[in-house]
């Protein structure tokens, strides 16, 4: 090699140097370089589609390379791995679509994305490369699945791991499954029966997301929020399937606990935290209002607000519950009917759509509210889901917004039981106001008078009459007001459902004016409304905040005890009462609900993992024992699966088609396999164990492996919660795969062959990399190669008209995908992987432009031309030499700055500030630039910190520096805290108090010294003019302040 910085020659060199030595090989225990600390860092692994890489795809690689890098070069042993994410629905569709067998699709599109890989220079262990499509891969992934098949969940179980962990809950060999005598009586299939209601894997016949048009149901996590599958934008529907469940909610409350000691982005562990969703509440029993045997039926529903139980004026039943044909009229039936048919068409995100315009229908019956004994209208309406409670609820049109809209769409009455405090006190006086209070002249100030008095002094109920009688004290009597009471937004105003506020904005304002606004025209109008429970329905909003309770109980007679009366009482509060007074009555309890549902895991389509599940010709189910694992996928011409535009059509599965696959015969006994797939999840459940040790026939993973690289230990040595040291992957997996990765974590764990309660300690979201988009004015898009780059813009090179540009996610049909090939082609891997890194914050979305590449590879060749000059500068091409001005002596000048910047790209990779650690590097090599002479042992360390970004190139200068060893081998350079102290410092400088300049100052400088460079900077010494100085005060290191006589 010559010169010259020829990028192409240099990094084909050293790819297939590392590669020839496995530079990236981690040691498992017992090897070579396991005494070392271990360091995990793992992509989330992509699944290969047909298009390769585009310039998005490596951000988040390029990033833990060069963390993987930084440590090795610090002494540990990193494991780094990579791997294909092979199976489900994107790589189907994508054979489906060429014609081509998955088989062989995935297995091209595997090499490209290889090939493209390392071309970036990535440093992967390539070892333990696997592919989840790999029958070696799945076997594991069927043996999972059985030892979850294989196990039922038990919540009282207390243990303790070989961390010294108590755990509470556990998965339990269903052996261990406690079966009642009764049931045992009954014989083998009550049992199995029995057994199967407990498995945490079991078939039930549920509401699906059907998508006829992929030919498979879909998980709730994979249908948008208008109802479309995520995949190809197709409608989705509601039917009945029997379909293979995972019951992952009986890890629900340990999927939240356990986030707290995770270090995840705050964003991600909230998300996950709203799916699962955890509600504390009641379930409340509400008895039908029917003759004979039906009377007798409750409808029991869950709630988060028991203590507004007396505001409950209707219920609504789902469209699904089991009730709705039994109890609807006949005089109702034919609406209720149609109505149900329409909700099943739809998808339960589309059902709970917030911007979706609620609806529901009348059954014509009614059901009793068990704490005031009246009757209340049962309906049915789509935004009441059965998967999550009971299937019904309890209907407060006052404190719920979809309940407040529905109740006025059709007339339901709307009572008020819970208020801020302010209205409280509004309906106290309406109430309680003595005689002279409630005169014209007078209920308007001394209502306004009290309110204030409550707001000022924050005023509970109990306190309420003591507080009127002050004001009315205080106002002698009754009389004029003395002044006009006002209201300000950040007093009482913001204690008042969203109308008043709204209505009356942020401003000043008088309490007339709010009474006029709410219709209070008389003391006779608000006392109407207050005794009537209207406040809600006159400010157009229920409210649904904390408060306190009214009207619960409100009259004479009730049938509420009376230790248990809600009035006056905090929400709180009254939620205790009421539950503990329900629990007693018989007639509800206390409770725990969560959003999340038991995860769909069957799917209709070929390319999955086959279950290792037979059914019996009785249609008893029957593992597959180990030893034949795997069940192989069968090899099929067509795998296409069953679509239709029908919503009607029937599911099939295309493994139906595989005649003789599907029949398994034992002992003369003909079994039948299972006929769907699993989803594109399961096998990117675990794949991250599986790296520790891909290669063991014998096991999913050897328990020394395990416990080396999975057992995480802080830096104190307490036991860390996640065994993957660093997880880097995109924000979009946040509920999907990580949760269920915890999942199938937490029961292999549960079952003792995991030593860590989470999968992955520490996670970091990277951004993304948009991309420039260009429309002509008919709105069609353009491709940069037909583009004409100009100052002013962008032109169409064949029609010279200016194109608009906007930014988008990179994608074919807007015609800004970039591919990393070409700017490698073009400029070399480490500029591309210098470029993606100085772009911006690594967690920060930001626009890909081509034309500030050129920037980056100018700062290589910058990097080049500092080490390496031709022997004759006439001959780039030729002979080469070390640069002249590099010599034995460190420049001591560039010394200082080089410790400075070894501590700031050292500490800046450890948090992940990439793009200001090479704008540190820049800096130097700038000022190396400059200088006369530069130590060759300064640019030795120097190549040092640029190795994790621009590798090639700095093992290339590396070598040609002769040193001795590898640069990762060589390790990361140390640095003296002392000389990254500044001896000089920039202080602020007032005079009088008035900031007039900055001043360089030595960092030891006495207040005299100060002084004196102060009065030698020229804007200071105008401001000085001739008086002279009395006195400095100086905040050392900040500030020096002149104090003139």
């Amino acid at each position: 090699m010559g010169a010259t910085y020829n990028f192409r020659e240099i990094e084909l060199k050293w790819q297939r140097t590392w590669a020839r030595e496995r530079a990236a090989r981690a040691a498992n225990p017992g090897e070579p370089g396991s005494e070392r600390p271990k360091f995990y860092v793992l992509d989330f692994f992509p699944y290969p589609s047909g298009a390769g890489l585009h310039v998005g795809h490596p951000l988040g690689y390029i990033a833990s390379d060069i963390i993987a890098r930084y440590m090795r070069m610090r002494g540990h042993n990193v494991l780094h791995p990579m791997g294909w994410d092979a199976f489900g629905l994107p790589a189907e569709q994508y054979a489906i679509e060429t014609g081509v067998h998955p088989r062989e699709t995935t297995r091209r599109n595997i090499a490209t994305y290889k090939r493209q890989l390392e071309m970036i220079g990535l440093g992967y262990d390539w070892d333990r490369e696997l592919a989840t499509c790999d029958e070696n891969y799945y076997r594991w992934t069927q043996w999972i699945f059985l030892k979850i098949f294989n196990s039922w969940y038990d919540p009282e179980w207390r243990w303790v791991d070989a961390d010294g962990r108590t755990v509470v809950g556990a998965a339990r060999p269903i052996e261990e499954l406690p079966v009642p005598a009764d049931v045992r009586a009954r014989g083998q299939q009550a049992i199995e029966e029995y057994q199967a209601e407990h498995r945490l894997a079991y078939l039930a016949e549920v509401p699906v997301n059907w998508c006829p048009a992929l030919g498979t149901v879909l998980s709730n996590e994979e249908v948008t929020n208008e109802g479309r599958s995520e995949r190809g934008n197709h409608p989705v529907y509601r039917r009945p399937m029997r379909q293979w469940m995972l019951r992952i909610t009986e890890y629900a409350q340990r999927l939240l606990d356990d986030l707290e000691g995770l270090d995840w982005p705050e964003p991600i562990k909230q998300m996950q935290r709203n799916w699962i969703g955890r509600s504390e509440g009641a379930y409340v029993d509400f008895r039908l209002d029917a003759p004979g045997d039906l009377g007798r039926q409750v409808i029991r529903v869950f709630t988060t607000r028991p203590d507004t139980l007396f505001g409950a004026t209707y219920m609504v039943l789902a469209p699904e519950h089991r009730l709705v044909p039994i109890i609807t009229t006949d005089l109702h039936r034919d609406i209720v009917n149609a109505y149900v048919a329409e909700a099943r068409q739809k998808s339960e995100l589309d059902r709970t759509a917030e911007t979706k315009v609620k609806t529901g229908v009348f059954t014509g019956a009614y059901a009793i509210n068990p704490v005031n004994r009246q009757r209340v209208p049962i309906w049915v309406a789509d935004y009441v889901l059965m998967g999550y409670g009971t299937g019904s609820i309890m209907s407060v049109p006052a404190h719920d917004e979809r309940d407040f809209e529905l109740a006025r769409e059709f007339g339901i009455p709307i009572r008020d039981v819970v208020y801020p405090a302010t209205v409280a006190a509004m309906h106290y006086f309406a109430q309680a106001a003595p005689a002279e209070a409630q005169a014209e002249s007078e209920w308007r100030d001394v209502l306004a008078d009290f309110l204030d008095a409550v707001a000022a002094g924050d005023v509970a109920p109990p306190g309420f009459a003591q507080t009127l009688q002050q004001v009315l004290a205080r106002r002698g009597g009754p009389g004029p007001a003395p002044r006009a009471s006002e209201l300000f937004a950040d007093g009482v105003l913001k204690q008042l459902p969203g109308l008043i506020e709204r209505e009356l904005g942020h401003t000043r304002v008088a309490w007339p004016d709010v009474f006029d606004k709410l219709g209070f025209r008389s003391f006779e109008d608000l006392r109407d409304c207050f005794q009537k429970g209207e406040f809600c329905t006159r400010t157009g909003e229920a409210y649904t905040d904390l408060g306190f309770n009214v009207n619960s109980p409100g009259e004479p007679g009730d049938h509420f005890p009376g230790q248990s009366n809600l009035n006056g009482l905090h929400t709180l509060e009254a939620k205790q009462r009421i539950t503990a007074w329900l629990e007693s009555s018989n007639l509800g309890e206390g409770t725990v609900q969560y959003k999340l549902r038991d995860w769909l895991f069957s799917r209709q389509r070929y390319w999955g993992e086959p279950f290792p599940i037979l059914y019996r010709p009785d249609g008893g189910i029957e593992p597959v024992p180990e030893a034949e694992l795997p069940v192989r996928l069968p090899d099929m011409e067509d795998f296409r699966p069953e679509t239709s535009d029908d919503p009607n059509s029937q599911p099939g599965s295309p493994l139906a088609r595989a005649k003789e696959w599907q029949v398994v015969e034992r002992d003369g006994v003909k079994y039948r396999r299972e006929l769907n797939t699993m989803p594109q999840w399961a096998g990117s459940c675990w794949y991250y164990i599986r790296f520790c040790d891909p290669r063991n026939a014998a096991r999913f993973i050897d328990p020394q492996a395990e416990r080396y690289w999975l057992g995480g230990r802080t830096a104190g040595g307490a036991p860390q919660l996640g065994g993957v040291d660093l997880y880097m992957g995109g924000a979009e997996h946040a509920v999907l795969h990580l949760l269920y990765a915890r999942f199938w974590h937490k029961v292999l764990y549960d079952l003792g062959y995991l030593s860590t309660p989470e999968p992955f300690h520490k996670l970091f979201n990277q951004g993304m990399i948009t991309a420039y988009a260009y429309q002509d004015a008919r709105g069609v898009y353009i491709h940069y190669n037909d583009i004409d780059f100009r100052e002013d813009g962008a032109y169409h090179k064949q029609t010279g008209e200016k194109l608009t540009e906007t930014n988008a996610k990179m994608s074919k049909t807007l015609r800004n995908v970039v591919n990393p090939d070409h700017i490698i082609e073009e400029y070399g891997a480490d500029t591309l992987r210098l470029y993606e890194m100085y772009m911006g914050p690594l967690e920060a979305s930001k626009p890909w432009n081509t034309r500030d590449i050129i920037g980056v590879h100018r700062f290589l060749q910058r990097v080049w031309r500092l080490i390496v000059q031709p022997v004759d500068e006439n001959d780039p091409e030729g002979a080469w030499r070390i640069n002249p001005k590099l010599v034995d002596k460190d420049n001591e000048a560039l010394e200082r700055l080089l410790h400075k910047t070894i501590q700031k790209v050292g500490s800046d990779i450890q948090r992940f500030s990439l793009n200001t650690a090479i704008a540190q590097m820049i800096v130097w090599v700038n000022e190396a630039g400059k200088a006369q002479t530069v130590g060759r042992g300064q640019c030795a360390r120097f190549l040092k910190l640029l190795a994790p970004f621009a590798p090639h190139i700095s093992e290339e200068l590396w070598s040609r520096l002769e040193q001795p060893r590898s640069i990762v081998e060589d390790g990361w350079p140390g640095f003296d805290p002392a000389l990254v102290k500044d001896d000089v410092i920039e202080m602020a400088v007032q005079v009088n108090g008035k900031v007039r300049g900055r001043i360089q100052a030595p960092v030891d400088a006495d207040d005299a010294e100060l002084t004196r460079l102060a009065l030698q900077n020229e804007a200071i010494a105008k401001a000085v003019a001739d008086r002279p100085v009395r006195k400095t005060i100086v905040a050392k290191g900040r500030l020096i302040n002149l104090i003139l006589a």
